[in-house]
């Protein structure tokens, strides 16, 4: 029994240390929340309230005080999302494995890692277009190519002027894009000390206060076959996530990001108006509806104002890039944009052979059982995550030719 112990424990570690170095981009991202969610903790259920950050109006001169209320907002984490891989071993090699290192390394290279990497790649992918698609900001021009610092160099605006930490930033772009980019700028791609990242897959290297990493699994937004439109009337408040439309003869695409005539962008905290439209991106749509996101706050009072402006009757919807046109969604972010939580699986009472470990706040279960008609052991190894995007605008989308 022991030896059987010795092995699962090896596969749980040794699917750690591969995800590890697979994960480039949730690899990079906050997962802090995770100890909330600790079997030997309180039980929360699924879902996990996080507190946003208070906001204040500031009162200027030394007139009465201007006591202002608390206005606590809260999101909710759903970690319900289970996936996992299956493997079927061969008793005799798996025990083999245990005294021998050499057979343990064919058993990871064989059968480990690819399985690993198929989890991985799923998850990944499903992560970077959720989060994509919650993020409004976009910068780059549609149709030309990133091949200099200039769409960079707007995106790090764009994360600057919403007060997004400079301390750490990433990119994540697709290796055509990233071959397109380094060959327009390979100065700047100039060696350096990097321990700390040389072992994780897509590693590139450090500029524009941005850490590169290649990543194939990039999401691509196709526009929907009409991107221009107006308001039609319906409810025009400050605070509104949707807005009656006309104009549009196809619904905009889930993730396709626009802006509103008059509309413009502001500091988070002094409220003054930038030079540029707000961007707002779409979470559902028909040809006479958009739901979008963030809220459209205009309220000069309200300490959560977003943006500057009314919204009219007859404004113009503008999306960026041309109809029915696939653009791949590179993207440059801070790593407290978004959140990847996993939660401990249960220890089953009757699983002599399941263990669960912990590494770079992943946690990972893996579970054997015998099939003593094969005289094999079958194996899964699963995890449980959730996914949020708490702060999306610290993060902002690189936009270029079409795909």
């Amino acid at each position: 029994m022991s030896n059987t112990f010795k092995v699962i424990d090896m596969v749980t570690k040794e699917s750690l240390r591969i995800m590890h170095e697979k994960l480039a981009f949730i690899g990079t991202v906050d997962r802090q929340y995770d100890d909330s969610f600790k079997s030997s903790g309180a039980k929360i259920g699924s879902t996990l309230r996080v507190r946003e950050p208070n906001q204040y109006k500031r009162r200027q001169g030394s007139r009465v005080m201007d006591v202002q209320d608390q206005n606590e907002q809260t999101q909710t984490i759903t970690v319900a999302t289970q996936d996992g891989v299956d493997m079927r071993f061969n008793s005799a090699e798996l025990i083999q494995s245990v005294n021998n290192g050499a057979a343990f390394d064919d058993l990871s290279k064989n059968y480990i890692e690819p399985a690993v990497s198929v989890l991985v790649s799923g998850i990944e992918a499903d992560f970077l277009a959720y989060c994509t698609k919650l993020t409004p900001a976009v910068a780059g021009t549609a149709g030309s190519a990133i091949n200099s610092l200039t769409a960079l160099g707007a995106a790090r605006a764009k994360l600057n002027q919403q007060l997004a930490p400079k301390d750490e930033r990433y990119v994540q772009m697709d290796s055509v894009q990233m071959g397109t980019l380094v060959s327009g700028v390979a100065s700047y791609f100039n060696d350096q000390k990097s321990i700390s990242e040389q072992y994780r897959e897509g590693f590139v290297k450090r500029t524009a206060m941005a850490t590169f990493y290649e990543n194939e699994r990039i999401w691509t937004l196709t526009n929907g076959a009409d991107v221009a439109g107006e308001i039609n009337n319906g409810t025009l408040t400050s605070g509104i996530t949707s807005l009656t439309v006309d104009g549009f003869t196809a619904a905009p695409s889930v993730g396709a990001v626009f802006t509103v005539e008059g509309i413009y962008d502001v500091h988070p905290e002094t409220k003054a108006a930038y030079s540029h439209l707000k961007q707002f991106v779409v979470t559902a749509a028909t040809t006479t509806s958009i739901t979008f996101s963030p809220a459209m706050i205009y309220d000069t009072t309200n300490p959560r104002q977003n943006c500057s402006g009314t919204p009219v009757d007859g404004a113009d919807i503008t999306f960026v890039g041309a109809a029915s046109a696939s653009y791949l969604q590179s993207i440059m972010y801070h790593p407290e944009a978004f959140q990847f939580i996993t939660a401990d699986l249960p220890l089953m009472d009757d699983a002599q052979k399941c263990v669960r470990r912990v590494k770079d706040n992943l946690s990972v279960r893996v579970w054997m059982g015998s099939d003593i008609r094969n005289d094999e052991l079958l194996l899964r190894l699963d995890i449980l995550y959730g996914m949020a995007a708490l702060r999306p605008q610290w993060a902002c989308r690189l936009i270029g030719t079409a795909n």
